[in-house]
């Protein structure tokens, strides 16, 4: 059995200096590349509106995620109320934008987590965690002292940055992240955010690093490794073709990738010029086939 690699911070004593750190960024809160820099710590509020306490929308297993996370029993998602990037089209807007949930505490959160590891999920998956992460890591000495030995799946929307990534080196043993947008005209248009190609670039490749190519055990369940999402957008404004050019050639030709073409309006998508439709089937199989040739061919079949 493999272990997950946060057992052995934890037992180092690492974990706790992680937390340590991860707690002092949160009182001029620069988690994400929005730098707020507001003391959360004291209830200050930024972007993403969330203070000294996650607030937990849902959890339960998931069976709508990658096959290599969902497997027989589903993976353990827990859902947090907001986000770092607020994206208008977020098809989860009255968690992201709305804020549904109540606040958590750690020993809360842990007990979340011993939940979802005793109905027999695969993984942890925290959805939207940026805004959050000094409070995921706060909860993991209770889970691990209560029995948590499951890999974490760090979902996020790829706006992320290298400080708050080095904070979770050996922390998370799987990184799934969105590439969004490769123009980013789009995302600040539809993010407000100016630089999300750049951030997202930083990422994955700092991901990458910690935690390489997708590892699967013989059930096909991931154990360890990077898992991109690209959503695909009408009138290719996602940028299809740069994105897996730079993931096939800078990150690696073995990544694990799913295109995915789940995309409808919600939110203030609603009738917008732009991205105001599902897209065409067409759209999907050309994303496939540039995905293809640009060299990937682990593509998610779910």
């Amino acid at each position: 059995m493999n272990v997950p690699s946060y057992i052995d911070l934890y037992k180092k004593g690492e974990l706790q200096n992680r937390i340590k750190s991860a707690l002092n960024v949160l009182k001029s809160c620069v988690l994400c590349p929005r730098r707020c820099k507001v003391n959360r710590i004291e209830g200050e509020l930024g972007v993403c509106k969330t203070g000294r306490w996650a607030i937990l929308s849902s959890y339960g297993p998931h069976f709508g995620e990658e096959s290599p996370l969902v497997g027989r029993y589903g993976s353990g998602t827990i859902f947090f109320a907001s986000c770092n990037l607020l994206c208008s089209f977020c098809q989860n807007y009255d968690i992201s934008h709305l804020r549904y949930g109540d606040e958590v505490s750690p020993n809360d959160l842990a007990t979340v987590i011993i939940r979802l590891q005793k109905m027999g999920c695969h993984n942890i998956n925290f959805v939207t965690p940026t805004h959050v992460v000094p409070q995921i890591l706060e909860a993991l000495p209770i889970a691990i002292e209560a029995g948590l030995n499951i890999p974490l799946v760090y979902n996020c929307g790829g706006y992320e940055t290298l400080l708050t990534l080095r904070l979770l080196d050996g922390v998370f043993d799987i990184y799934m992240p969105d590439f969004k947008f490769w123009n980013n005209e789009w995302a600040e248009k539809f993010c407000g955010v100016t630089d999300y190609r750049e951030r997202a670039q930083e990422a994955l490749l700092e991901m990458h690093r910690q935690v390489g190519d997708l590892i699967v055990d013989e059930r096909g369940i991931a154990k360890r490794g990077l898992i991109i999402r690209h959503l695909v957008m009408p009138q290719n404004i996602a940028g299809t073709e740069e994105i897996v050019r730079f993931i096939a050639t800078k990150i690696s030709p073995h990544s694990y990738v799913n295109i995915m073409a789940q995309y409808r309006p919600c939110g203030r998508a609603v009738g917008d010029p732009f991205i105001g439709r599902r897209i065409t089937p067409q759209e999907f199989a050309d994303a496939i086939e540039k995905a293809r040739r640009a060299g990937l061919y682990r593509l998610d079949k779910g």
